[in-house]
């Protein structure tokens, strides 16, 4: 439901700040910073690039218990198991992955790259969710750029869901789904925010939530790794230009929580999946989160106060160049 109108309504409900705690490049209390000891008692390299290492508060792991009982009536229950891994994207402590240049993020996408040939490649592995939550209202405990990956012996009910979709587009119209909507938001232009080569990034016409954008290659794979090194910087591109463009924004660090969406690798054939990265935006306002109340939770429906003609607008009217630009070294 979109109801732009509502988004001029007065507002006495909370509001949440811009946490601005100093910056500073290296935080000795840090248990992702190089050179520091985590909850474990490893201690992390002197790492001077992309740093990926098994979480040691791991939501899914190999150690996962068996069930002690089959519960009772329609209920069903299995052991639920996999790896869990945080991948830093910087030694520095105090730069986001808008804040990174380029090359830096080409080489975090080249190690996502390999995480998920290695990953996938594991026999109980069906499905690699790769995600970074930023910002303290999406719930981040630490502010040290990183993501985590979920590799797991299920598959994430969202990717089940856009995998059955994209099958069945396919197979009633034989085209590609992600493709259409791709030629569809190019024919319109409103919603594009990004195009570089073989990659862009949009305001989808469905969006959820103001600021929500899709960046994806062109050309259609089912995971990061099938992406060439040309296809990879040009996604690396549209990506920093993206998220540059939401920090310049209000001039804050815009927090998201994105998904790298991937086909399943439970050895069926997944037809038409797309892979892409979605990018989830809480704030509508500055200071103004979007709650998931009545119609989102309780009727299972979102209801997007704002246009994504509107949104995109304002994004590709604001600077390329990050506003921290020179700010440090």
């Amino acid at each position: 439901m979109i109801s732009s109108h509502r988004d001029r309504r007065p507002w006495q409900g909370e509001t949440v700040g811009d946490a601005r705690a100093p910056r500073v490049d290296y935080d000795p209390g840090c248990y992702l910073c190089p050179g520091n000891g985590r909850v474990s008692g490893e201690r992390n390299p002197d790492y001077r690039g992309v740093f990926a290492f098994d979480n040691d508060h791991p939501c899914v792991g190999p150690d996962a218990p068996e069930p002690d009982s089959l519960p009772a009536g329609p209920y069903q229950v299995r052991r639920a198991d996999g790896l869990s891994r945080v991948v830093c994207y910087s030694p520095r402590h105090d730069r986001s992955l808008a804040e990174l240049p380029h090359n830096e993020i080409v080489a975090l996408l080249e190690e996502l790259q390999q995480q998920f040939r290695e990953l996938s490649a594991r026999r109980e592995v069906r499905h690699v969710l790769m995600f970074e939550n930023k910002g303290e209202v999406v719930g981040v405990s630490n502010p040290h750029p990183h993501c985590q990956i979920y590799a797991t012996n299920f598959v994430f009910r969202t990717i089940e869901l856009e995998a059955e979709a994209s099958a069945e587009y396919l197979a009633a119209s034989s085209r590609l789904l992600f493709q259409d909507i791709i030629a569809t938001e190019e024919a319109d232009g409103r919603r594009i925010l990004e195009s570089r080569g073989s990659a862009l990034a949009f305001v989808p016409y469905f969006a959820r939530y103001s600021y929500e954008t899709f960046v994806a290659p062109r050309g259609t794979y089912d995971n990061i790794a099938e992406l060439s090194a040309p296809e990879l910087d040009d996604l690396a591109a549209v990506l920093r230009q993206t998220l540059v463009r939401m920090d310049n924004l209000w001039r804050m660090p815009f927090p998201y929580v994105m998904a790298f969406h991937q086909a399943p690798v439970d050895g069926e054939p997944h037809p038409g999946f797309h892979f892409h990265i979605e990018i989830h935006t809480p704030l509508r306002k500055p200071g103004l989160l979007k709650y998931l109340a009545g119609p989102e939770i309780g009727g299972g429906n979102f209801l997007n106060d704002t246009a994504p003609e509107d949104k995109a607008a304002e994004l590709r009217a604001t600077l390329t160049e990050h506003y921290r630009a020179g700010a440090s070294t």
